[in-house]
């Protein structure tokens, strides 16, 4: 039985058993500058001390907005210890967007990384008369910019240290009032069918998740992550907050978004994790890269996979590897796999997670024969973040794995998956009829489908919104054939279509890097990304890409036609979620035209 605690406390009690080792680390100018474990105590507890000066009260709502960095988890932190709740805004985020949350939250108190997100807040300052104070960590460009709700960072941990001077308690006693049961955070969905509502998830949720995350899969002291995922999403979140303040590793964050190939190559980290996207972006640079390789590179590779694929076979269905593979892919692993990990900064990979979207599990297959430990995790916000996970070692094709440790899971007559754990949220921020919705005596219904194998492992077919009725009275998933689509190097995402359609269709978004070299190479002639999709060679090439896909689909679920999207989809424009989920309803209604010409013969 785990122990209920909080998270100011767990984070206490792991800066005095760790003290100078390093927590956090973060690259600025060229150099790496690290974060003690005693001085992430001290900074929280000065931002939590001057916020209770500021007139905080316990149980209000606290927002910050910007990149991942130390000051984020350093105020993360600093608001819990005051009794506050952290709420995490996208700093992708449009103004109003950024409006809504604080509005909705009803935030006392605005933490902003600098002039950019500061300018969000100008926008509706009028609007939000609940707040007291608005406070940057980075002044570059506003260091003569005055108004009397605006601070520095500094100048609040400063305020801070005065605080704790006139009265040294006023954190330990904030800490010692907080029960698990009050809320820790509010995190924000993605909103992929409405407007975004605030998950209540409180200290029993997270810090139960913390620790239970690495009951099947252990996580060290020793161990090193790489913080770059949107930190207000629960996934980052449980990685460089919550399991980070109970098992004591080493966080590092990333300089910036456009630097993460050459940050993950430096830092090597122990334990990765990201969202399909990003490991589908690596397997595409590793597929181009050997094909611009030399016959005998490519020759290597090439055996070197074929073994890898034999052995992960083996493998991801329990079956014993003989010891002539083994050794085989031993050599294959010395000559051709622990170089290339090396080139990517997967050297010390033990375990890798991909999460927050569905993941091809052709993408996974291809990861596990190179001999990196990808698996898959399955769960949502209200659930914190983790219902399922493969244990390493144990790791099977399609599936995402049996429930957590202390989880359980079960198929509703319609296919949904119900969960039921310590980990289930408290409901929907001040929304009781979406709460009574989500949660029917103590399960919380998923709104995915799902079906558990003879294995106990949970296989995700779809979300349940999203299943296709075709005219025919077919029952189509489009994930599994999206998943299949994104499989080929030029493809980034794809939208099935055919909801009471005769037959199904597909809107394709394509992978410009790939493309783009593929257009080069062949001597294909554009000038904009709406020509390159346009080009009548590189509608052949998706072409064939499709026609691969619709060799493995039965003769319901093919593609009979497509269309290339000419433009680019953006989080800005609402076109895809922080955690690069494609807006199906959005996509839908915004390229109507494309769609219904697919269907009227126009194509």
């Amino acid at each position: 039985m785990i122990e209920a605690k909080t998270v100011p406390q767990i984070l206490r009690e792991t800066a005095a058993k760790y003290g100078d080792r390093v927590a956090l680390r973060k690259k600025e100018y060229g150099l790496w500058h690290d974060i003690s474990w005693n001085e992430y105590y001290r900074l929280a507890s000065c931002v939590g001390a001057a916020l209770l000066s500021m007139g905080l009260q316990k149980g209000d709502c606290v927002s910050i907005i910007g990149d991942n960095c130390p000051e984020w988890v350093i105020i993360d932190m600093g608001i819990q210890a005051a009794g506050g709740v952290s709420v995490g805004v996208y700093s992708t985020n449009a103004w109003q967007q950024v409006e809504y949350v604080v509005q909705d939250s009803e935030s006392k108190f605005f933490f902003v990384e600098n002039e950019e997100q500061l300018d969000k807040w100008l926008h509706f300052r009028d609007n939000a008369p609940l707040l007291k104070k608005v406070i940057v960590w980075d002044l570059e460009g506003l260091r003569d910019f005055k108004d009397p709700m605006v601070m520095s960072y500094q100048e609040l941990v400063e305020m801070g240290e005065e605080a704790l001077k006139k009265q040294p308690a006023i954190i330990e006693e904030s800490i010692n009032k907080i029960e698990p049961d009050d809320l820790s955070v509010l995190i924000y969905t993605s909103g992929t069918t409405g407007p975004p509502k605030g998950a209540m998830l409180t200290h029993r949720n997270v810090t139960w998740m913390g620790q239970t995350i690495a009951i099947d899969n252990p996580l060290f002291d020793t161990d090193e992550v790489m913080s770059f995922l949107p930190l207000c999403h629960i996934f980052e979140r449980l990685f460089s907050v919550f399991a980070h303040i109970t098992h004591g590793y080493t966080v590092n964050f990333i300089e910036s978004l456009d630097t993460v190939t050459d940050n993950m190559m430096e830092i090597s980290p122990t334990v990765g994790y990201a969202v399909p996207r990003i490991w589908e972006k690596y397997y595409s640079a590793i597929y181009i890269r050997m094909s611009d390789a030399t016959w005998f590179k490519r020759l290597a590779f090439g055996t070197a996979l074929k073994i890898g694929k034999k052995r992960a076979s083996l493998k991801m269905t329990f079956k014993k590897v003989p010891l002539y593979m083994e050794g085989l892919y031993q050599l294959a692993y010395f000559c051709v796999f622990r170089k290339l990990k090396e080139r990517l900064g997967f050297d010390r990979l033990r375990v890798a997670y991909s999460g927050a979207a569905p993941i091809s599990p052709d993408v996974l297959f291809f990861f596990q024969s190179i001999g990196v430990n990808l698996i898959e995790g399955y769960g949502q916000t209200e659930g914190t973040g983790v219902t399922c996970v493969s244990r390493m070692g144990r790791v099977k094709f399609g599936t995402v794995g049996p429930p957590i440790t202390g989880t359980e899971v079960r198929i509703a007559e319609d296919g949904e998956i119900l969960v039921r754990s310590p980990g289930v949220f408290k409901g929907y921020y001040k929304n009781p009829k979406a709460t009574a919705e989500a949660i029917r005596d103590g399960w919380l219904y998923s709104g995915d489908v799902g079906e558990i194998d003879e294995n106990g492992f949970l296989k995700i077919t779809d979300r349940k919104k999203d299943i296709i009725v075709t005219a025919g009275g077919k029952n189509i998933t489009p994930q599994y054939i999206e998943n299949k689509l994104k499989f080929s190097p030029y493809i980034n995402d794809a939208v099935v279509i055919g909801d009471g359609r005769k037959y199904l269709t597909c809107l394709i978004m394509i992978d410009e890097d790939n493309v783009v070299k593929y257009a080069q190479d062949h001597k294909v002639q554009f000038s904009t990304y709406k020509d390159l999709t346009q080009d009548p060679e590189i509608i052949k090439l998706i072409g064939e890409e499709v026609d691969k896909v619709n060799e493995q689909l039965a003769r319901v679920e093919q593609i009979k036609k497509f269309t290339i999207l000419p433009k680019k989809l953006y989080e800005e424009d609402g076109e895809v979620t922080p955690t690069m989920k494609v807006k199906r309803k959005y996509v839908n209604e915004a390229f109507k035209d494309l769609i219904e010409a697919m269907y009227s013969g126009k194509r």
